[in-house]
């Protein structure tokens, strides 16, 4: 009987996700077997402190080492995962050891937002694989289904909810009609939300995920400096209140769409109606939405963070490295290098729009709103006011039809400057 070939990893960072990895390698290790063909287990673990006592024990022995170099050099170790985090620590880890012609698995979303490109063509130079599939959704496998399963379809858009933790905050607000403080501070007592959650409200996680799947979906480099991106942390119960009396909840969304050859993209707060399946993704979840011209609409849905999923997702590129043939395909493209994307100037992005104007309660403000929008071609589909709901603040809600950004941006910037207009306009786009 021929002996199981050993594969030995390298894993640095020993985190939520490392030890999730762990154990799942423990707990799977006759099936990861049978699946493989290969024995695969940690050889040795990067740690910043030895001495920490860890939330989870390998069933066998493994090396910890505050030095990266007892990974890279070792000629047992076949695949680094790095789970550390951050950018420039884990960039020179990532750089090295392609280099030395070593297989990398990482779940690093704004590393390889911020430089995937120069990674990429550093693991082509070097015949070696830069595996990412946990680096965007967690356990949803996204990135095999775009670089494999829709292959063969030309994307026309993607669109999905990216960040747990901007999701949980909407969601326990739209459903107890929490403020956004309140709700913020909920997720971060469950562990949903870090100490700094940044990232997350600002919606730059998000960002640095939708960069990585417009390189999978269309082949082209989308800069993330040059990324709209807008947070969640103005949004209101009072605007979740009136999108649900029009049928909407309020997700922030991460989309991507091909318009003549050119991509229109961002991340922002945005109504979506109900009775679509990004609507009701409630909790920490994320889901995405593919359209392709061949397969038409396809959604993913699942744990978009956490130990357990994320570590399942950097399993799957572990397991994919070993089996027989495996040839490094980083980007979907071979070894291509992607060229920058011809984008869409922003301001002549065109949807419907949700507005909220809070006015003076006098005669003749809702005539003045719906001149202005009309001299700049903003086209009124409905129109609701709350008479004192706010006292002697009046809220007027708008939903328009499909009008373009900058006509937008014009008109709020003229009605902003009206005498009676008492808080600056509240905007959303609608899906």
């Amino acid at each position: 009987m021929n002996a199981v070939e050993k594969i030995r990893i390298g894993l640095a960072g020993f985190g939520t996700v490392g030890c999730g990895l762990a154990r799942i390698l423990d707990r799977n290790r006759d099936w990861i077997t049978r699946r493989t063909g290969k024995d695969l287990s940690i050889k040795t673990i990067l740690v910043r402190d030895r001495a920490k006592k860890r939330a989870y024990e390998t069933e066998a022995p493994v090396q910890l080492t505050i030095n990266p170099d007892d990974l890279i050099n070792d000629p047992e170790i076949n695949i680094i995962v790095e789970l550390m985090g951050g950018l420039d620590a884990s960039r020179r880890l990532i750089e090295t050891a392609l280099e030395s012609g070593k297989h990398v698995v990482t779940a690093n979303k704004h590393l390889l937002a911020e430089h995937g490109p120069r990674l990429f063509q550093l693991a082509a130079k070097n015949n070696v694989a830069l595996a990412y599939e946990a680096s965007v959704a967690g356990g949803i496998p996204i990135v095999q289904a775009l670089k494999e399963s829709l292959a063969g379809n030309r994307i026309r858009k993607i669109e999905g909810i990216l960040n747990g933790t901007a999701n949980y905050i909407l969601s326990q607000m739209s459903a107890a009609g929490l403020e956004f403080a309140t709700a913020l501070d909920q997720a971060k007592e469950l562990g949903y939300a870090e100490s700094d959650p940044t990232l997350d409200i600002a919606g730059l996680d998000a960002a640095h995920k939708l960069v990585i799947l417009i390189r999978l979906a269309f082949g082209r480099d989308y800069p993330l400096g040059l990324l709209p991106v807008r947070g969640i942390a103005d949004v209101t119960p009072l605007d979740i209140g009136f999108a649900q009396e029009f049928g909407y909840r309020i997700k922030l969304i991460a989309q991507v769409r091909a318009l003549d050859g050119r991509l229109e993209a961002g991340v922002f707060p945005a109504l979506i109606n109900r009775s679509c399946l990004l609507a009701q993704v409630e909790g920490n979840y994320n889901a995405v939405r593919v359209e392709g011209n061949a397969v038409g609409p396809v959604t993913f849905h699942g744990q978009g963070a956490g130990g357990l999923p994320t570590a399942s997702a950097v399993l799957a590129d572990i397991m994919s490295l070993c089996r027989e043939g495996a040839r490094p395909d980083n980007t979907g493209f071979g070894s291509a290098e992607l060229k920058k994307a011809d984008i869409l100037d922003p301001d002549q992005t065109e949807s419907m729009h949700y507005f909220r104007f809070t006015v003076a309660d006098r005669a003749g403000v809702m005539a003045a709103i719906s001149k202005c929008m009309f001299e700049h071609g903003v086209s009124i589909a409905q129109a609701v006011q709350k008479g004192d709901a706010l006292g002697d603040e009046v809220p007027i809600v708008f939903l328009t039809h499909e009008a373009s950004a900058s006509a937008v941006e014009k008109t709020v910037a003229e009605i902003d400057a009206m005498e009676f207009i008492v808080r600056p306009t509240v905007h959303y786009r609608i899906l």
